[in-house]
């Protein structure tokens, strides 16, 4: 069953009539289409990809499940929509919450002749449980973002630069042939303890924590890991904060199976961290979902409502940032299995001195 026919069997679960997908990411994962324009207009029954001129030739090409109907100008799209509508027979359609008012009041006026509706969640649950199509992808990115962990290791020397780090690990995706999933987290020394630092003219010194936080996109899905490591030789702190940290993401890993909560498994994290006074260091979530995007649908925290199940994949990245020393993030991607969590990236997680 491919992505669009498990979507119509939910609709038709939820008793929704029809349902435009607006949300570019959720129609990629619908279609497999990958230019930036494009919505579904869904029924239990049928269903059209719409797009605008400059993509026709484009969807033709990658849409397969769906018809391809397209607009040009000086047609506007809410005209094009209103007589798709009328067409599918529909007088009710949802919406996804996602989409700004204005947009929301410029389709109501566009298009009155149907009840705009917000949409349950619908999608969400869907795109979280991962298809093992899915899976490879993801797990073919996380390879890539394994290797070029190994690629830059040789850069971490002192005198080298935080942003000459990152543009070479830039270069390293995209001369692999995939692109950048997130702009390179390289911090080194106190800026290590930034938990989202930019890369800057820095120079790694003996010392110095240095965390490397990494993703590839990789023929649409993507990889996030995070390793840090120490200039020179680590001192009894260093180790201290880290094997704390190694501690409780190896057990968060464990920890996520079937049915658990994602409070369930971030509590984990914390309840370790605090064994040696850390948790109060560690100020986010423990991992978010991973899939089409790279902060996916879904959230390991205190404040989840999620739980875990078979297909989905997380990101496991307990962290602890003390300002003034530097901080420590240790990150892998795992998908959840009935026999247990499989860890899809294996870029060595001890603590390693560069000397």
């Amino acid at each position: 069953m491919n992505n669009v026919s498990r979507l119509q069997t939910a609709l038709a679960e939820q008793n929704v009539p029809a349902i435009l997908v607006s949300d570019i990411t959720n129609v990629q994962w619908l279609t497999g289409f990958t230019g930036s324009s494009g919505f579904v207009l869904l029924t239990p029954a049928a269903g059209r990809f719409i797009t605008d001129s400059r993509y026709t030739i484009q969807a033709g090409e990658e849409v397969k499940s769906l018809a391809v109907a397209s607009y040009a100008s000086p047609v506007k799209f809410t005209e094009f929509l209103s007589s798709n509508v009328t067409e599918m027979g529909i007088d009710q359609l949802a919406f996804e919450k996602t989409i700004t008012y204005g947009t929301w009041d410029d389709w109501r006026k566009g298009v009155p002749t149907v009840e705009w509706i917000p949409a349950p969640e619908v999608i969400k649950p869907l795109r979280m449980v991962k298809t093992a199509d899915e899976v490879e992808k993801i797990r073919k990115a996380c390879e890539l973002a394994d290797a070029c962990l190994g690629h830059v290791q040789r850069m971490l020397q002192p005198g080298v630069s935080e942003y000459d780090i990152s543009l070479e690990i830039e270069f390293f995706f995209r001369r692999n042939g995939a692109e950048v999933g997130f702009a390179p987290i390289v911090a080194s020394g106190p800026n290590s303890a930034r938990p989202h630092a930019r890369p800057s003219e820095r120079k790694l010194e003996s010392g110095d924590f240095v965390t490397l936080d990494i993703g590839a996109q990789l023929n649409g899905y993507n990889s996030d890991i995070t390793r840090t490591f120490v200039i020179g030789k680590a001192s009894d702190r260093h180790r201290e904060v880290y094997d704390q940290v190694l501690k409780s993401q190896i057990a968060s890993i464990e920890a996520l199976r079937p049915g658990k909560t994602g409070v369930e498994v971030d509590g984990v994290a914390r309840t370790i961290l605090d064994e040696k006074q850390l948790a109060q260091y560690f100020g986010h979530g423990l991992g978010h979902g991973l899939g089409k995007a790279v902060h996916d649908l879904g959230s390991l925290s205190t404040r989840s409502e999620d739980t875990i199940a078979p297909g989905q994949v997380w990101t496991i990245e307990p962290g602890v940032y003390i300002e003034g020393f530097g901080g420590v993030r240790i990150e892998d991607d795992v998908h959840v299995t009935t026999s247990g969590p499989e860890v899809l990236t294996h870029f060595p997680k001890e603590l390693i001195e560069l000397n």
